[in-house]
């Protein structure tokens, strides 16, 4: 059987981050990869310049669309955009009894510049969060979803046991963000049991679309039948490769190399 999954996100018009980084990423590890778009943006390695969302009627078009005749094994998502169309994936997810599901909690950049409002957040955390099978926070999303500051791995630890309590919801709070030996350093907590996830370090300023990378990679392991904790560690392994293969192109910050096995045939 073919493994199919979904991203259900924004375009990145420069190809490194959002539904380009989640397809990318399930086809290297050969999933089917499918998608429902939330919003499109004009954006290159400098930054983003201007989004336009779908209304939510589309996007709940497109996920009925994909799930009505191929049925799909995973689903992630990253930017949502808007209260009314997080509610409106949160629907669709539990109508289609859809399992396996990577949350991606797109709310704040690993700059620390909010991406959606107040409102959005509230539907996050209320109604698709606890749907979820993982939920991914970066450090400063991670501040929000628990109302603490991050500043340390006690405070990495504290922020994912509140998030889980809220939730109910297994939780991986990323260390990207992080300074010194905290940097890349992924904290994970089900309830039971805590478990660092920690690879070689990799010196680059070519990051763009790791966030979304690491999502959709636990994602396509999931699909492909790996459990939750086998998951996270093959996708934090697929990041850290990718890493060290990123691509120095545009004038800002270049994305990962998701291909870079491929790199091996030239």
């Amino acid at each position: 059987m073919t493994a199919i999954a979904l991203t259900i996100a924004g375009s990145d018009s420069g190809g490194g981050a959002g539904i380009q980084a989640d397809l990318k990423t399930f086809a290297f590890h050969r999933v089917h990869g499918t998608s429902a778009l939330t919003c499109i943006t004009a954006q290159n390695t400098l930054g983003v310049e201007r989004v336009e969302s779908l209304s939510p009627e589309m996007v709940r078009a497109q996920i009925d669309a994909v799930v009505g005749d191929l049925g799909v094994q995973a689903v992630k998502t990253g930017m949502l955009f808007s209260s009314e169309i997080i509610e409106v994936v949160a629907e669709a997810i539990e109508r289609w009894r859809l399992i396996s599901l990577v949350v991606d909690p797109v709310m704040v950049s690993r700059v620390g510049a909010k991406l959606i409002d107040d409102r959005a957040i509230d539907s996050l955390f209320n109604s698709l969060i606890p749907l979820a099978s993982i939920v991914t926070p970066n450090r400063y999303e991670a501040q929000l979803l628990s109302g603490i500051e991050i500043n340390d791995f006690e405070t990495m630890k504290a922020a994912a046991e509140i998030i889980f309590q809220k939730s109910a919801t297994p939780v991986l709070v990323k260390g990207g963000g992080m300074k010194g030996r905290l940097r890349g350093v992924d904290i994970y907590f089900d309830g039971q049991e805590w478990e660092t996830f920690q690879t070689r370090s990799v010196e680059t300023n070519n990051t763009h679309g790791t966030g979304c990378t690491l999502s959709a990679a636990i994602a396509a392991n999931l699909a492909l039948g790996d459990d939750l904790k086998i998951a996270v560690k093959k996708a934090k392994d697929y990041v850290t490769n990718a890493l060290e293969h990123s691509l120095a192109i545009g004038s800002g910050t270049g994305p990962v190399g998701h291909f870079y096995r491929l790199k091996a045939l030239n």
